[in-house]
């Protein structure tokens, strides 16, 4: 079932779920300038301090579909309302961790949270708007976000600054009471078609997920030639083929293949992934260089982020009104081709000497290119389906994107640590470029998929019917 269509509920859906993606970006970020604190306060070394985000992105990214089948089958809103409330007690509990174990584990939770929250989220946008509306209201949408984006770091360095690390995630529980009354008040139950849930499917995505991060963590330590590491490749490529296998037989498949029939959602997906691994995990390093190698505090570390996230606010916007004139490939291709270019020009000029203003261009180049590509893959993505079937294309979208986040996370920290270190600038430094490298050819290569989205027909367009 479909939301009401007349455009004040229209207005009211697209400003409850944006302010629920606020929250979520906003926490996303605003942890980015308190892992050095963190990573003092715990003494952890970097490689466990990655699984702070990592356990979010395993638990959000397998647990999202079976967030949609929820909200399908028991309601969109009450899922929607229940996520936010579980994603508030879990921030409270990353509040009050003792230690790095007890705040990993608080962040699966928030994952956990999310996994109802975001799919819901773009599911009630996207089911609310027709096919013409939706690039708009989808640009408003990231716009938003993108606000939570900019701000997100230079708050969390300012709350880490001033009250502590802790305060980062207390922030949310009054955006959250918010988001829950909202929606309670303001949005109108729907409902998809019921699904039974894929629980084996559950299981063998994170199975595969985790054994495949467990070998990229693990290379280093104990070496790439390992038994260990060589066990867990070859048990996550195992349990990779297992999901496919079990996706294509299963009656009611969490992801069902057949949607990636389409070229659209293909490639989107494929452009998608390579982008959030290499933009994850210059969120997760960036901030720590600004503070471990050029010795800013975690204000100032949020400040200079600033060329490289607000350009998300005024970018996404234009790029999602414009993509029906010019379709999705042109802004995928160059806006990835803008962050490797970006990204490479960092690695070549670090240095523990470099003058923090030599940095600005490539960020705001990255900055803007990110910005063009994510909403016109999200459009590419969604517009490849039928609105019924728009909540297991967002679950695949957000699955594919945090698992992405995942893995690139996991790919850059190996990749710095092989290089460098935490524990002085200049090796800080060394890793840090060898991760922006490896970044770049991330971000190129996602330019490369997006080469396979097809060309946008006006005439196919201009005559497509309205969703109803």
């Amino acid at each position: 079932m479909q939301t009401p269509t007349n455009r004040a509920a229209q207005n009211w859906v697209l400003g409850v779920t944006a302010l629920a993606s606020f929250m979520m970006a906003l926490d996303a970020m605003i942890i980015t300038t308190a892992f050095a604190a963190i990573r003092a306060e715990f003494g952890s070394p970097v490689e466990t301090l990655q699984w702070t985000v990592n356990a979010f992105n395993l638990t959000f990214a397998v647990l999202l579909l079976t967030g949609a089948a929820l909200g399908d089958r028991f309601g969109r809103r009450r899922m929607f309302a229940a996520g936010i409330a579980l994603f508030v007690v879990a921030s409270a509990a990353c509040a009050l961790a003792g230690n790095a174990t007890a705040l990993i584990a608080a962040r699966a939770l928030q994952g956990a949270g999310a996994a109802l929250v975001m799919p819901l989220a773009m599911a009630i946008l996207s089911g609310t708007f027709g096919r013409e509306e939706r690039a708009r209201a989808l640009g408003i949408f990231s716009s938003i976000t993108g606000f939570a984006l900019i701000i997100g770091p230079a708050i969390g360095g300012f709350i880490t600054e001033h009250f502590g690390w802790r305060f980062v995630f207390w922030i949310n529980l009054p955006i959250g009471l918010i988001a829950i009354a909202l929606v309670l008040a303001r949005l109108r139950e729907s409902f998809g078609p019921a699904a039974a849930l894929d629980i084996p499917g559950l299981s063998l995505v994170a199975l595969a997920a985790l054994a495949l991060v467990w070998s990229l963590l693990r290379g280093n330590a104990v070496g790439w030639a390992s038994a260990e590491v060589m066990a867990t490749l070859m048990s996550g490529l195992v349990f990779t083929a297992g999901f496919v296998l079990w996706e294509l037989r299963a009656a009611a498949p969490m992801v069902p293949m057949r949607l990636f029939a389409s070229r659209a959602l293909a490639s989107g997906m494929s452009a998608s992934v390579l982008f959030y691994a290499a933009m994850y995990g210059v969120l997760f390093l960036l901030p720590q260089f600004l503070q471990t190698t050029l010795g800013y505090d975690a204000f100032g570390a949020g400040l200079r982020l600033l060329p490289w996230t607000a350009t998300l606010f005024v970018t996404a916007p234009i790029a999602g009104s414009v993509v029906n004139r010019f379709g999705e490939r042109p802004l995928v291709v160059t806006g990835l081709l803008m962050q490797a270019i970006g990204l490479g020009w960092i690695a070549e000029i670090v240095s523990p000497a470099v003058a923090y203003s030599a940095l600005v261009a490539p960020l705001v180049l990255v900055g803007v290119g990110v910005s063009m590509a994510m909403p016109a893959a999200q459009n590419a993505i969604l517009s490849s389906v039928a609105v019924a079937e728009m909540g297991k294309a967002s679950g695949i979208f957000n699955m594919g994107r945090f698992l992405g986040g995942m893995f690139g996370i996991a790919a850059l920290v190996a990749t710095f640590s092989g290089h460098g270190g935490a524990y002085s600038a200049a090796h800080f430094d060394s890793g840090f470029a060898a991760a922006m490298s490896l970044a770049a050819t991330l971000s190129l290569a996602g330019a490369i998929a997006g080469l396979f989205l097809p060309a946008r027909r006006r005439t196919a367009v201009a005559a497509a019917p309205q969703d109803a």
